[in-house]
């Protein structure tokens, strides 16, 4: 393990709480487009605390994954924000 590793993984914890509060404006948002972008955040979220724990325990495999996981949220993003605009 790097000598960062608790400070890698504190950060992926912080990410983890400010995970639940974009969680809240998912459930409580007032209109569909906050939803989405509260949702995007959390999948931004999700890859940055990917690569933090891939470079926590220099597992490589966590980052390749953060990779296909922040291209198929890209698309996700695309797709809804399409069937907003279709339905506005």
């Amino acid at each position: 393990m790097i000598p960062l590793t608790n400070e890698l993984l504190a950060c992926a914890g912080a990410l983890a709480a400010l995970m639940l509060v974009c969680l809240l404006r998912v459930a409580k948002g007032p209109t569909a487009p906050d939803r989405v972008v509260a949702a995007d955040a959390i999948n931004t979220m999700v890859v940055v605390a990917m690569v933090l724990i891939g470079g926590a325990f220099r597992e490589v495999i966590y980052i390749d994954i953060a990779i296909i996981y922040s291209m198929l949220s890209f698309a996700s993003t695309l797709f809804i924000a399409k069937h907003l605009e279709a339905n506005a």
